[in-house]
């Protein structure tokens, strides 16, 4: 899997989203990602994670060994700057 097409999975499943993702092994299967989006307000880290990991589906199974997650409010990304 290409970062790419994980980028692509998140942004379909969390629309508006910002969203960066880089191969930190470069094996195709070890990904970093930076999750973005409003609908992160009011969410716990754990219900954050779980609305990643529901935007990448079947490919988390399949594809994806690992996954760093870095999901973030707007207004917390705006202050981390």
């Amino acid at each position: 899997m290409q970062p790419e097409d994980l980028k692509k999975l998140i942004e379909q499943g969390l629309p508006g989203a910002q969203v960066e993702v880089r191969d930190f092994t470069g094996s195709g299967d070890h990904f970093e990602a930076l999750v973005v989006s409003d609908a992160f307000e009011g969410k716990s880290l754990v219900q954050r994670h779980q609305a990643v990991y529901a935007a990448i589906g079947e490919a988390m199974r399949a594809q994806v060994h690992a996954l760093t997650l870095k999901t973030l409010t707007p207004a917390q990304h705006q202050q981390r700057r």
